[in-house]
This record gives structure tokens, sequence and C-alpha cells, in this order.
């Protein structure tokens, strides 16, 4: 079996496991989750450790450029005269997708430790985290796009039931707001999918394919198809092109989530429970931005290329909105959720900018957000669990009570608003960086968008700044009195295994950058040729 069909399935057969034992044995899912994730991480970092760099590609349309490849018929159905429906079971990475993968296995692992917290509904709790884990990672491996929106599809409903039955007290509401908002976005995006299929066919055989790699070459597309290059046709009076890549690009852009398709992430981050916090701002959000350079780029790099100006702009719009958002928060938990609106916008500048040092800031900063996203609603769920209570007024002075809490924090504060040494301050720099250089390079973007993305750096620093001076310093002050004082421990030795990882990867990539930068370059130079010669 391929290696990378054992990464994606692996989490399903431990699944099953869970399913077939007994309710009596409930004490043992959270251990065989917590096994699944480990083995995947496994896998994923023998794989990162094993995937070649440097090897000379002629274009990104080329297969060879992917690695750990398998390639199997899955669904051929005989149309008669009119050929074969080719559908594959179609998987391999490359270097945009090889760090993702890596990062989507560690957070599955904090996620199955957080899970501990779970008290009710066991089963059904890890059979769904299970599921999910197998979509996330899935859409990372996909290169068949039927199999790409199979598995975008599946982490529909176990976030669903994960959030609407073990969320807060208004989790119905968000689950189903997560639910259409999401939906929304996929429908739309399932036709473009069909006319992606009826314009490209497969040299070798002739049949028309759902391989993303077969439609990211011009000379695939059917002469007069809705969506080949020369034919120019229209959609509703718009260019056929320029259609499919806005109804893509919404689809994604919700999951990003990009200011004003945003409002469900705070609903859902504050009524989810704490792993799937994790998942949602760690992993989640990042399937978004993995879609609009793998889909929306590599198969629509004219349009992308012409619309760049309004993906920089709602890029800015992002920082801004969500960094002003974020001071205005009581709940610690939406505060992280509105700064990760505001961090992602910086994933869409750099992607704007079309130059190799923007979208490796663009990877840069998923990678980073990932990890540091993780640890900051890890931090959130132990306040959480030990006095049910986040609003920031209602702490002061927690340094002189919970110091290595306020450690940590300080970490995940300091790494998060972009302190050089972190992970978050290279991905920043890098995103502006290629958005100054734009206007001199291609003129795809002006000067004042990067110095609105510094602004959203100074920002940042005043919400986590001030949130550290109002929680953590000065005199000891709790809303529940004595009760939070001895409720209100410092972290546990299963806490600090959790977090110090963490806090040491965010300041590893800060250090050492190269670890993402030398695995994506060869990728992200492929890409950044590929859409300028379009």
């Amino acid at each position: 079996m391929n290696i990378l069909t054992l990464l994606i399935f692996t989490p399903v057969l431990f699944g099953f496991i869970i399913l077939l034992l007994p309710s009596s044995m409930r004490a043992s899912f959270k251990y065989i989750t917590l096994l699944a994730t480990l083995v995947q991480l496994g896998l994923s970092i023998w794989m990162y450790l094993n995937f070649k760099t440097g090897a000379p590609f002629a274009g990104i349309s080329h297969e060879e450029q992917f690695q750990f490849v398998q390639k199997v018929p899955w669904i051929h159905l005989d149309l008669g005269a009119a050929g074969k429906m080719q559908i594959e079971y179609f998987v391999g990475i490359d270097g945009i997708s090889i760090t993702l993968m890596v990062m989507t296995c560690l957070v599955m692992v904090v996620a199955a430790v957080a899970s501990w917290e779970i008290k009710s509904n066991l089963k059904g709790f890890f059979a769904l985290f299970l599921l999910l884990d197998m979509a996330v990672v899935g859409v990372f491996c996909a290169l068949d796009f039927f199999l790409f929106y199979t598995f975008y599809e599946l982490m529909l409903l176990p976030l669903y039931f994960l959030i609407g039955m073990w969320g807060g007290a208004r989790r119905e509401y968000a689950a189903i707001k997560f639910f259409l908002y999401t939906l929304f976005g996929s429908v739309f995006m399932l036709l473009v999918m069909v006319g992606l299929y009826l314009s490209v066919k497969d040299p070798a055989t002739g049949n028309h394919t759902f391989n993303i790699i077969q439609m990211m070459n011009p000379t695939n597309y059917i002469n007069g198809s809705v969506f080949s290059t020369l034919a120019h046709s229209t959609i509703l009076g718009m260019p056929a092109r320029s259609v499919g890549f806005v109804v893509l690009f919404i689809a994604f852009a919700i999951k990003v989530p990009v200011v004003p398709l945003h409002t469900w992430l705070p609903d859902a981050h504050v009524e989810a429970p704490t792993p799937v916090s994790i998942i949602l701002a760690g992993i989640l959000l990042k399937i978004g931005g993995y879609g609009i350079i793998r889909i929306c780029l590599g198969i629509f790099p004219d349009v992308a290329l012409s619309g760049a100006f309004w993906i920089g702009l709602l890029g800015v719009i992002s920082i801004l909105y969500g960094a002003f958002n974020a001071l205005a928060q009581r709940d610690l938990k939406r505060l992280i959720a509105y700064s990760s609106v505001s961090h992602m916008g910086f994933v869409l500048l750099g992607i704007a900018s079309n130059t190799a040092e923007g979208i490796s800031g663009a990877m840069m900063q998923m990678v980073s957000h990932g990890f540091l996203s993780t640890m900051l609603f890890f931090l959130v769920g132990v306040i959480y669990n030990r006095v049910h209570d986040r609003d920031i007024y209602h702490f002061r002075g927690l340094g002189s009570l919970m110091p290595r809490y306020t450690a940590y924090v300080m970490v995940a504060f300091f790494a998060s608003l972009g302190l050089p040494g972190f992970s978050a301050f290279v991905a920043e720099a890098f995103s502006l960086a290629g958005a100054f250089k734009s206007h001199s390079t291609n003129g795809l973007l002006p000067y004042w968008m990067a110095v609105c993305g510094s602004v959203g750096i100074l920002l940042s620093a005043a919400y986590f700044l001030w949130t550290l001076q109002r929680m953590f310093f000065g005199k000891l002050s709790l809303k529940g009195g004595e009760i939070w004082k001895i409720a209100l421990t410092d972290i546990s030795l299963r806490e600090t295994l959790t977090l110090l990882p963490l806090a040491l990867i965010a300041l590893g990539l800060g250090l050492m950058p190269s670890l993402v930068f030398d695995k994506i370059n060869d990728s992200v130079l492929a890409l950044v040729q590929f859409i300028g010669i379009k």
C-alpha cells in the first residue's frame, strides 16, 4: 500500500476499532485516538524527511514534481460513443502540500490530547474526530478534483456534529451557521468542477477527466469548451473563466475566512469545544488558503493575475478588520478568533503579490499560524476547563497564581504578534516584502497595501499586549474569589507536554525558516513562473 494512502486512512482504521469496542471500555478511546494521530504524525515526518527537493521541474502542470504518488482507477463509467467517465483515486504531494500535511498531523495530535476533556458520548466523539482527521489530510493529498471535493465535503459532517453536540450554550446555532456557509460555497464549486470536467480531456486516453494537473495545462482544454482559454465563453454575460475563478475563490475564502465571509468563525470558535476550536483554527483555515493556491491559481492563473489587486485588497481589509474587532473583544476565545481573521489576511496579501517572497510568506504564515493558533486555543481551554469563564475582565494578576501557564501565554502572544525570532515574524515579513516588491516587478499591488499590512502588525501587538497586561499582571483579582483561586492550578504534566513542543516549533521555525522554505521553494518558483507565463 502507498504510504500516502496509509497516512490518509489510518485514522479510519482506528475509528472502526473504537466503534467495535464496547462502551464499557470507553476509558481506552482517548488512548486509541492519540495512538492513531501519533502513527499518522510519524508517517508524515518520515515523508517530510524523504521528500526530495531541487529536482528540475519543466512546469507546474507536470506530474513529475509530485511525490509519493498513487493513481488507481476509482469510478469508470462507459458512456458509449461519448467515451468513458474517468474518476481516479489520485493522490500525491509537492512542496506546497508537504509542510501543511506535517503541520496538520501535529495539530491533530494536540487536538487529540485536548479531547481528553470530553466526558459525554466518547465513542461518538472520537469516531467523528478520526473521520474528520482522514478528511482534512485527504484534502491536502488529493490530485483528482472529484476526490478533492469528496474529502472537502466530508469534513462538514463530523464538524457539524462535533460543534452541535459537544459545544457551548449556542452550539446548534453555531453549527448550522458554519454548515450553511460552507455548503453555500461548495455547492457552486460542484458546478465549476463539472464544467471543468467537460472542458478537459486527458491526452493519453482522450476521455474527459477530473485530474487537477491536467486542468492546469491549457493545451488539454477542448476548443470551444466553456473554460477554454481560447474560446472566450461567457456565463450570464461574464467571462466564463472569471466566473469559475470567482466561484471557487468564494468557496475557499469562506474557509480562510476572508471578510465579509468570516462571520461564521467567531460563533463557531466560541461555541466549539477546545479540540474542535484547535482543528478549526489550526487546519480548516489553511484548507481555504491551500485551495486558493492549488485550485484557483493553478487552474485559472490568467484570472488570478488580472484580479490580483482585488485579492490583495480583500487581504488588507481582513488584516485591519480582524485586528480592530480583536481589540474590542472581552471573550478571550473570540479575541483569538478575530486575530485569526487578521493573520490569515497576510496569506491573501502574499498570494496576490505573485512574487516568490510573497507566496513563500503566505505558505509560512499558514504553517506558523497553524501551530500558534493551536497553542492559543489550547491555552484558552486550560483556563476555561478550570473555571468555565473566558471573560478577560474577570481575571487579573494570573501571573502570580499560574507562573508556568503565564510563561507559555507570553510565548504564544509574542510569537503571534510577530516578534523577531518567532515564526510569525518571518511569515509576515516575507508576505509584506512580496507586497512591496510587487509594485516594482509586476505592478499588481500598490505600495499602500503593504503599509496597511504593517499597521495590522501594530494592532496585533496592541490587542495581545493589552490582554497580557490585563489578565496576567497587577494585583491578583478574580471574579470567582477564593473558589477560582483554588481551581486555577498551574498547568499539569499533560498540558506541559502538549504546549512545550508547540512553543519550540514556533521558535524553531523563526530561527530556522529553511525547515519550511527548503521544501516549498521549488513548487513556489514553479507556480510564480506558471502564473507569469499565462
